[in-house]
């Protein structure tokens, strides 16, 4: 019965929706956030849907896939990977940032696969009335928890393309503070992070050490995204150890990483210095790091975030899960394929909180103490909103935004801005 289902027709269709100025160690993100809404339609009318970069080269490399799918059933995920790993490879012209592994081009494979899977696992969900968790093995916990994840940022962005956010700026520890408190007021998360790599290392200790004095007992997280050398993250160890539950990606490379470990009683996380196979063995080989942060858009998918998680419990590591700018149909492919992992032993990052628009049917998802409850209903839970999804779709085609760039946005607000990494 389902080999006679079939896709027949690929939709892709990229969107722009307002980001907040979040200043991070590349700059600060651009008033507008770029992704792209892939839909596979069955020859019975079913339309399995995903969600993925929306820069100018990944819709390119997305175009070249549309063909590889046509005529495959939906649960020919084998068959649909080996075709684009023939097809797809690195394409020029990508605006690529270490702190980013996601605007990677030599992930382009990958991110078409992971694209691709995930809408054609909304589709055999509902071919066979199960939810996607189902088809993973099926859940090992009904609430997926997400993590408060803070920024630095400017009140509102240069130019003033649209009405400030709600959140205001977040510079000082005391801003820092209400940042996060009104954020665990709106969600209820249960742990925090704080996007760092921005300012003076003292500065940002200085912030995380407000945050353990207004949150006592809350697990914290530092990620300075590899904008501090490996003397200052040593420098800096002493002062973190006793409040943060990891550190992350402090310094560059798998080398540095690994000096570092042996001069901090903190487990070290990433999501920049492993971020392919090749790199998991040579982290295994020099004790780079105790936690794994995975991202399913470039590792590959749901399958290939659950064998990750499989090697994370083989060499003793953590694991939680990466996020970049996105809406609720990623968010509930992270929900699904997280509650899906036994070890997921940290909670996850979402930027979910500092978007405010939405393209699924019902609006935002909601969040219960922090968490995202597992769907029951068949395949991914949610649905394209489709009035939604033309004006996201419009405000693409007039923001005249096609690649992301925060090195260049911030020479907008500082003209000598370099970008150099390490810098601090």
């Amino acid at each position: 019965m389902t080999r006679q289902i079939a896709i027949t027709h690929v939709r892709i269709t990229p969107i722009a929706f307002r980001d907040g100025p979040l200043l991070n160690a590349a700059g600060i993100h651009e008033p507008w956030a770029l992704r792209a809404i892939v839909e596979l339609e069955t020859n019975d009318g079913r339309v399995g849907i995903s969600e993925t970069y929306g820069d100018e080269p990944m819709l390119r490399v997305l175009q070249q896939a549309k063909d590889l799918v046509i005529g495959l059933s939906p649960f020919e995920l084998n068959q649909m990977e080996e075709r684009v790993r023939a097809t797809i490879t690195a394409t020029p012209g990508a605006v690529e940032f270490e702190l980013a592994p996601g605007s990677h081009a030599a992930k382009n494979a990958p991110k078409v696969i992971s694209t691709l899977e995930v809408a054609m696992l909304d589709l055999q969900g509902q071919i066979v009335g199960a939810p996607v968790v189902d088809l993973l093995g099926g859940k090992v916990r009904d609430a997926v928890p997400y993590s408060a994840y803070l920024f630095f940022k400017y009140a509102e962005h240069i130019g003033k393309p649209y009405a400030p956010d709600a959140w205001g700026e977040g510079i000082s520890p005391e801003q820092i503070v209400a940042q996060a408190r009104r954020m665990i007021d709106l969600y209820g998360f249960q742990s925090i992070k704080l996007k760092g790599g921005v300012f003076e290392p003292a500065h940002e200790i200085a912030c995380m050490q407000a945050l353990a004095e207004a949150f006592p007992g809350m697990p914290l997280r530092l990620d300075p995204n590899a904008n501090w050398t490996l003397a200052t993250s040593i420098k800096a160890a002493p002062q973190l150890d006793e409040i943060l539950e990891y550190y992350e990606d402090p310094c560059p490379g798998l080398e540095g990483m690994a000096e570092l470990q042996k001069h901090t009683k903190l487990p070290l996380a990433t999501n920049m210095v492993i971020t392919t196979m090749d790199d998991f063995r040579k982290g295994c080989e020099m004790g780079s790091i105790k936690v794994l942060l995975s991202d399913h858009h470039y590792w590959g998918g749901l399958r290939a975030t659950q064998t990750l998680a499989r090697m994370c419990r083989l060499w003793g590591f953590g694991m939680s899960m990466h996020s970049n700018s996105h809406l609720g149909i990623s968010l509930m492919a992270m929900t699904h394929v997280a509650a899906s992992v036994p070890n997921l032993t940290y909670a996850c990052d979402t930027h979910y909180p500092w978007q405010e628009e939405e393209v699924i049917k019902g609006g935002r998802v909601k969040f219960d103490n922090g968490a995202v409850r597992v769907p029951v209903t068949p395949g991914l839970g949610v649905e394209l909103d489709r009035e939604k999804l033309g004006e996201l779709h419009e405000q693409y085609l007039s923001c005249g935004v096609r690649n992301r760039d925060d090195l260049s946005q911030m020479r907008k607000y500082q003209p000598e801005f370099t970008g150099k990494n390490p810098r601090f």
